[in-house]
Formats: C-alpha cells, sequence, structure tokens
C-alpha cells in the first residue's frame, strides 16, 4: 500500500502521479475550451500538436526519474486530454481527495484507478457534490493550506472559477488542525493574461521561505500583502503580467533545493540559480498553451 505522505509543496518528492498527453484528441472547438488561453490558441490556429506534447511530457519525466522519483501514469483513454493531473485529486498529509472537476472530466479519475487501489480507502476523501475544488487552487504550506478560489456572486457564469468557498468550508473541516486561508483571484473567461485560473498560475511557493507571486491575480490587495508579508519581500520573485500568462509560477520542486522549470523562463531561472536551487530545465511551452504548466501536470503522492 502506498503510504501518502503531503505536508507542503516542496519536500523530497518519493510518489508522483503524472499526467499524460498520447490520444489527447483532436483539436477542440472554441466553445469545448476551458479556459482563454486554449481558446486563444484554437482561435489562432497554433494549438498544441499531440507530438510535441508527449516529447515534453516525457522530457519532464525523464528529469522525475534521474532524481529517483516512482512515477505513476493514468491509464490511457482515447481521445481524451489527460495532461493536467492536478485537476483531478490533490493529496493533504496522508489523504487524498478527488476533486469535484467539470463533468466532461470524471473519466480521468478512473483512469489512475490503478493508483487508488494501493491506497487505504479510508484515506480516499470524496467531498459532497456542491464541493467545487480542483488541484491548483489547493497548496499544503506548514501549519497552513492555501487555497484560491473566487467569492463573486457570478461565480456560475465563470468556467475559469474552479474552487468555490464551500471547498473552503469543507477543507476546514477535514483538516481542523490546520489553518486554511482562501485567497480570491482575479477572473477572465476572455482575457487569458487577466485570469488566473488556479492559484498556482500567479503564487507558488519554493524552497523553505520563499515564493513566486504574480500581484493582478488577487483581487484583493490585502490578500496579497499578507503573502509578501508572511514570505518576506526579499524572498518573493514577482512576475510580470506577461510572465504570469507564460506561467512562470506554475514551476514544479522535486525538493526544497531541486526546480523543474521551462528552459525559456530565463528571468525566473537565473534568479533561482542566484538563490542557490539547482534547475532542471525542460521544454514546456507547447503545454503552456492550455494554461497549464510542470505543476499543474502532476499529483504528488509522497514527500518526506
Amino acid at each position: 500500500m502506498l503510504q501518502l505522505n503531503v505536508k507542503d509543496e516542496t519536500s523530497s518528492l518519493i510518489a508522483v502521479v503524472l499526467g499524460t498527453a498520447k490520444s489527447c484528441g483532436p483539436v477542440p472547438s472554441p466553445q469545448e475550451a476551458y479556459d482563454p488561453k486554449s481558446l486563444e490558441n484554437i482561435l489562432a490556429g497554433t494549438y498544441p500538436k499531440e507530438a510535441d506534447m508527449v516529447e515534453e511530457m516525457e522530457a519532464f519525466n525523464t528529469v522525475l526519474q534521474k532524481h529517483g522519483v516512482q512515477v505513476f501514469r493514468p491509464e490511457v483513454l482515447t481521445d481524451c486530454n489527460q495532461i493536467f493531473s492536478r485537476d483531478i485529486a490533490f493529496v493533504i498529509e496522508d489523504k487524498l481527495i478527488k476533486a469535484n472537476i467539470l463533468p466532461d472530466r470524471e473519466k480521468e479519475f478512473e483512469a489512475i484507478i490503478h493508483v487508488l487501489d494501493v491506497i487505504n480507502p479510508e484515506n480516499i476523501l470524496i467531498p459532497p457534490h456542491d464541493v467545487h475544488v480542483e488541484g491548483g487552487d489547493v497548496m499544503p504550506w506548514k501549519e497552513y493550506i492555501f487555497v484560491g478560489t473566487y467569492r463573486g456572486e457570478d461565480y456560475a457564469s465563470y468556467i475559469t472559477a474552479r474552487t468555490n468557498m464551500a471547498a473552503v468550508a469543507y477543507l476546514k473541516t477535514a483538516f481542523p488542525h490546520k489553518t486554511v486561508k482562501s485567497f480570491d483571484l482575479r477572473k477572465s473567461n476572455t482575457d487569458p493574461k487577466e485570469n488566473a485560473l488556479h492559484l498556482d498560475c500567479c503564487f507558488q511557493p519554493i524552497g523553505k521561505d520563499k515564493a513566486i507571486l504574480h500581484k493582478n491575480g488577487f483581487l484583493i490587495e490585502e490578500e496579497y500583502e499578507w503573502l509578501v508579508d508572511y514570505f518576506g519581500k526579499d524572498n518573493i520573485f514577482e512576475i510580470s503580467r506577461d510572465e504570469m500568462y507564460q506561467m512562470f509560477s506554475n514551476v514544479f520542486s522535486i525538493s526544497p533545493e531541486v526546480i523543474v522549470s521551462e528552459r525559456s523562463f530565463t528571468r525566473l531561472n537565473s534568479w533561482l540559480r542566484d538563490h542557490g536551487f539547482t534547475v532542471e530545465e525542460v521544454p514546456y511551452s507547447e503545454i503552456g498553451k492550455q494554461e497549464g504548466l510542470l505543476r499543474c501536470s502532476t499529483l504528488p503522492l509522497i514527500r518526506v
């Protein structure tokens, strides 16, 4: 049996589910797009090709294997986009929480049944129907669980609003010994530079005490300032609107010292190296056209 353990975003990774780009299906129609960046690329004729995305994910897989990580992959479903495994479930401590995702994506969860079968069923939580939550919005960090949400009364009109306040309440109940801190995120169905699809699209802790942050991703300045105060200005890499669009905050930590990053993120990668990190650079820009990057592609199961 797998002994799940995830208490933060950066402890040494032992086991992970990495999504797959195989058989991800034809280019979606504009009406089928789940986010504005995918829509932009569909309309421009620049939507990524399956072969390119498979190559990018294999480069990521190679880095994970190099660092001794046990990597699980989903069962490949025909014509189904299974790249973003962070969307289907997430682990906090020894519990795997099933995400309440867009209904079309239910079968993605079933495609990791071989992983679920080696987890104690008592440690798999299935939230009630009214709880909307995706793993990109949820970050365990020491005594906190950081949660991205959207509090607007027009929540239902945003396909980009993925985690609601019912999810915040659910996590408080499920993890009463943790402080669940929510952040109201900026949403747009049409402009990818004004849309924080998930919390990890505008913020991510790295190392032991640092973070990548984008101010405009937050609707409430005090909530952004709380993060600046918590990590300290000198420990924060603030990204621009264009860098947010390129997904600079969606890198992935294999350990407190090792970060997997997109090879074109030169400003970020230089800063990381200057601050003592080992940066494993991979090509991931084609996958980035779907408004997701490295963290989105992973579902960590065990960190120590």
